[in-house]
């Protein structure tokens, strides 16, 4: 099998930490560590990645805190687990450590007589300190009073000491203070403060080491000084003329631009959503340096000796400015304004991040990168010019659909010809004349642009796929794809270039919610625009709302959907269309009531006609109960059958029935004595997937259960003992696969299963669930698999012909092609003439992977969450793209290109052959005519 045509994005997620590189002036580097448990760094130029580590997924793998000092960047890894250390310029790993146990707190650098070589690393109960070159612990001691004081914070001005921040709720703050040398309590304090809660949330260290709080309920700040007082300093917001917006719990932001001397004096105080201030500490005294308001967004960025603060404030409705602030006077910076304008289709800025550089004539300019809250990260320069975008989004897709592209002007002209209804023959006539009129202009129109382009450099040739000249190519290769993400971001991405061609933030996404997307109209049904509809379904409350969208501009339809006042329980596409050819999406309510989208009176006619013939099933997966009901005719609904998954013993997993776009080429297979083999084609079948709630080895198991979805019976039930999940499953024709972890024999296994009505055929013409008197035939072997997996998927072509092969995604970041042949119930063990007849493969336990199987070679698609498969205008080519942290798109060709010409094919040869044989049929003839003519004279 062949694979080519590939594309590869790669992304990181939403970020939590980011600092750029600045030990060097001409550093192009920012690091950033993100939800995703991912630390990378960014070319500041385009936004590419220049590299990139992938931690383990959940808690095990989360980045707690990042600090980065020159050349160093230190990770606090999986709540307090392991401390890393990384080469910001090169990516590599400096030295890693594995810390004590606890629960993590905080963590900072710790700077002495000017320089920055240790690292405090404080957990619940004890506070440790590393060496900033290769992680040694200088020392470690226990917190005195751990049991009562819960310890949040730490603190380093470069004096020479380590301070350690606790507090015990509504009673004091408790403040401990270590000798960086020897880790002896240089001396510790208890500060009565009833009203803090949070260290981290309300306070923040400026200045000489003066500790300020903020305080919603007293409306005030609170001043400690580490080094002198013995109690808190109050200062009532209201004696500076402030005011905290109502609802809101003030923020404060400080600055520390080395960790070997004292934070800065200035630090920015947030009162409301749209309101900060820039204070300074003078004397003991607070100093309002400037009033921002309204302001989204401030940060300060220091370069040199010079610290700035930059404010984001709303200029109009889709635009913002940012602005310099000199962080020592509060004075605007001339020539620093910044306009970054809105995405209409994005969300609102969430966070702001500077980087500010010395000009040649010594003042301070800077760029801008700005996180919005569909995980949009923007790289802007003065004086506003977007330098790149990343949209992070799509490192976590979580459905997909491909779409038919549009036709062209001229395919679209000779539709409307074809597909209407002509008055007579006069009319047709023109109608012809007109469509090769259009015709002769559009490939007069294409010549032309080919000579126009000839004349240019190559560099000036473009040739950018927009929506404008996006048309279907003759083999329908290239496609929409239509991804659905979890922050609610929709994107169009071109499937041959990779680029997005639109994209639509869905903002108030419940955090927990369900997605399914569904293709209503395709692209057929000129000059009907295609039509998806996406249903979005909170997951606890089962409430669910509808879009309906344009897949390829991405425009929200002109059709309203309707309003759904209950939580949706199963939604089905059916078969039926109105009179827009837009198919029928069916919706169930927890009262069992049906609604239709969308519901004309022809419609909901159609419904009445077929109810006898539509079922379908609902889950309960907290009661292990599976039902199956009917549509009546006054489109009320009935269970007709029930199955009852015991739950004290098994749970179900998940239920996987066919996919309706799927095409079944051969109705049986050939057998070595020439006689056929008949497959069970149930399009109704629902492979039921359980495992056991006992999680012992030697007790627990995996099941799977094949159900007929219109009347309940149970066609096959299999049961893997001393196995557990996760399971994963493919349904396809006659076969199921599904893979599984064997805690017996600790591996990984496939099982297939493949079903057969024997070698009689019940019914050759249409297949009914309520009319099969006799049990199917059933085949079952096992294979071991040298690997875990991610995900598993089957190829899918346009008329089945195509030999199917399994896409499995593995950890490693390989996807793997293995051909069904290998998973072959009727391998034979002993060879005989006839399985050789039926070009069986001996049976052999394991599956074999083979390098050439990999169908993105050295290309990682790292956490494979998905594969999707569509099939192409070729049978030989199926188009896959494979999601998870990273979008990998190819064509894969299971049965190789038998239904195209190869690249190397010799049309010289084969013209000169054609040509010469030609002239050669020519010349016979008039040879042969001749000597007719001789022989008559005779």
């Amino acid at each position: 099998m062949k694979a080519k045509k590939t594309r590869r994005q790669q992304y990181v997620g939403k970020v939590r930490f980011s600092h750029f590189d600045i030990h060097a002036q001409s550093s192009k580097k920012v690091l950033v560590a993100t939800e995703k448990n991912i630390f990378a760094a960014l070319n500041t130029r385009t936004g590419e990645l220049f590299w990139r580590h992938v931690d383990k997924t959940g808690p095990e793998g989360n980045i707690d805190a990042v600090l980065h000092h020159g050349q160093d960047a230190v990770l606090v890894v999986g709540n307090g687990r392991l401390l890393r250390s990384w080469d910001s310029s090169l990516g590599g790993l400096n030295w890693e450590i594995v810390l004590d146990s606890g629960s993590f707190q905080s963590a900072c650098f710790v700077g002495h007589q000017g320089m920055v070589k240790l690292v405090a690393v404080l957990k619940k109960t004890i506070i440790s300190l590393h060496y900033l070159s290769n992680g040694h612990q200088k020392w470690i001691e226990n917190l005195p009073e751990s049991e009562t004081v819960d310890y949040q914070a730490v603190y380093s001005g470069g004096n020479g000491e380590v301070y350690v921040l606790g507090i015990v709720p509504h009673s004091h703050l408790a403040i401990v203070a270590y000798s960086v040398d020897d880790g002896e309590i240089i001396k510790q304090v208890s500060v009565e403060a009833p009203w803090l809660s949070n260290i981290q949330a309300s306070c923040a260290v400026v200045g000489q080491g003066m500790l300020t709080c903020v305080d919603s309920a007293t409306m005030s700040l609170y001043m400690h000084d580490l080094h002198l007082q013995p109690q808190m300093t109050q200062i009532p917001l209201q004696s500076l003329g402030l005011e905290v917006a109502a609802g809101f719990h003030p923020v404060l932001v400080s600055h520390q631009p080395n960790p070997a001397h004292q934070p800065l004096s200035e630090f920015f105080l947030q009162l409301g959503p749209d309101h900060h201030l820039l204070l300074q500490l003078n004397n003991g005294n607070i100093v309002t340096m400037r009033d921002f308001k309204p302001a989204m967004l401030t940060s300060f960025a220091t370069t040199g000796e010079k610290t700035v603060a930059a404010v984001m404030s709303p200029k109009n409705k889709t635009a913002c400015s940012v602005n310099l602030f000199n962080a020592e006077t509060g004075r605007r910076l001339l020539d620093t304004t910044l306009i970054f304008s809105m995405d209409p289709n994005g969300g609102k800025p969430e966070k702001l991040y500077v980087q500010a550089f010395l000009k040649k004539d010594d003042s301070v300019g800077y760029r801008a990168m700005v996180q919005t809250e569909d995980h949009t990260l923007t790289f802007i320069q003065q004086p506003g010019r977007v330098m790149w975008t990343r949209e992070e989004a799509l490192s976590d897709v979580v459905t997909m659909e491909m779409v038919d592209l549009p036709l062209t002007g001229t395919q679209a002209e000779l539709e409307g010809e074809f597909g209407k209804k002509a008055d007579g023959l006069l009319s047709m006539v023109l109608k012809r004349l007109s469509s090769q009129l259009i015709m002769l202009q559009a490939w007069i129109s294409h010549l032309w642009m080919l000579f126009y382009d000839a004349r240019k450099p190559r560099s000036q040739v473009k040739n950018d796929i927009t929506i404008e000249n996006l048309s279907r190519d003759e083999f329908n290769l290239q496609k929409m794809m239509v991804m659905v993400t979890a922050s609610g971001k929709l994107f169009g991405i071109d499937s041959k270039t990779g680029s997005i061609l639109w994209k639509h933030y869905l903002e108030n996404i419940p955090s927990n919610a369900a997605f399914k997307l569904m293709v209503q109209r395709t692209t057929a049904h000129f000059p009907h625009p295609p039509q998806c509809t996406l249903l979005i379904k909170d997951k606890d409350t089962g409430m669910a709302t509808l879009h309906v969208f344009n897949p390829i501009f991405g425009k929200k339809s002109h059709v309203v959907p309707p309003a759904l006042p209950q939580p949706i329980l199963q939604s089905l596409m059916l078969p039926l269309m109105d009179q827009d050819y837009a198919k029928v999406l069916l919706l169930i309510d927890d009262q069992y009531k049906v609604s239709a989208f969308p519901s004309t009176k022809n419609v909901l006619q159609q419904l009445q006609e077929m109810a006898s013939s539509i079922f379908f099933y609902l889950i309960d997966s907290s009661q292990g109960r599976l039902s199956g009901y009917r549509l009546r005719t006054d489109l009320s609904t009935e269970q007709i059958w029930e199955v009852v998954i015991p739950t004290e013993v098994q749970r179900i997993v998940s239920v996987k029935g066919k996919r309706p776009n799927e095409h079944v080429h051969s109705q049986g297979r050939v057998m070595g004595d020439r006689s056929v083999l008949y497959k069970y084609l149930n399009p109704n079948l629902l492979a039921l997937v359980t495992e056991s709630t006992d999680t012992h080895q030697e007790r627990s198991f995996v099941g799977i259960i094949l159900i007929d979805g219109v009347t309940g019976r149970i066609i096959h039930e299999a049961v893997q003992r001393k196995a557990r999940g996760p399971v994963h499953v493919v349904h396809s024709e006659n076969w199921v696969v599904y893979e599984y972890w064997s805690t017996k024999s600790r591996r990984n296994e496939f099982s297939v299963i493949e079903l057969y009505e024997g070698m009689e055929l019940y019914n050759s013409t249409v297949f009914s669930s309520l009319d099969r008197p006799h049990a199917p035939q059933v085949l079952q072997q096992s294979y071991i698999f040298p690997s875990s997996i991610s995900t598993l998927e089957a190829t899918l072509t346009d008329k089945g012909i195509t030999s199917r092969h399994l896409l499995i995604g593995l950890p490693s970041g390989g996807i793997l092609s293995l051909p069904k042949m290998f998973l072959d119930p009727r391998r034979p063990e002993v060879v005989s003439e006839q399985s050789r007849e039926e070009n069986l493969i001996p049976y052999a336990p394991e599956l074999p992977i083979r390098t050439e199987w990999y169908i993105n070679y050295n290309q990682t698609v790292s956490r494979v969450r998905g594969i999707y498969t569509a099939p192409s205008g070729l049978e030989s080519t199926c188009l896959v793209v494979a999601y998870g942290l990273d979008i990998y798109q190819t064509r894969v060709y299971p049965s190789k290109q038998f239904d195209v010409l190869k690249d190397d094919y010799d049309y010289m040869l084969i013209s000169s052959v054609l040509l010469a044989l030609f002239f050669a049929t020519m010349i016979s003839k008039r040879l042969a005519e001749v000597k007719l003519l001789n022989r008559a004279w005779r």
